[in-house]
């Protein structure tokens, strides 16, 4: 989606929210009213695969651990690699994360 499309009065209320938000539990409690369990599950196992994908692990192993489908893997690859940075700022500022327990993320 390009950035001229996203950036709509109502994105930037929305980033205005979660700058807002001091505590993980705020964060939580937010999180939990504006999105579906499915949907927050959905973004946290997205940001897993980016770091996995980071750290070179194959797409197999990556499936295998966090239950992402190919085509999951794929598109986040293709964000990582030629997207707008963002799953590189954050991966660069919460610097290596422990490896993910099953698949649950």
């Amino acid at each position: 989606m390009s950035s001229d499309r996203l950036r709509t009065p109502d994105v930037e209320a929305l980033l205005a929210a979660f700058g807002a938000l001091e505590t993980d539990d705020e964060r939580y409690a937010f999180l939990q009213d504006v999105a579906t369990i499915r949907e927050i599950k959905d973004l946290a196992q997205r940001l897993e695969v980016a770091r996995m994908l980071d750290a070179g692990e194959h797409y197999t192993h990556i499936q295998q651990v966090t239950g992402a489908s190919s085509t999951t893997i794929s598109r986040v690859s293709r964000s990582l690699n030629y997207g707008a940075e963002g799953y590189r700022i954050v991966l660069d500022r919460l610097g290596p994360l422990e490896p993910a327990e099953g698949g649950d993320a």
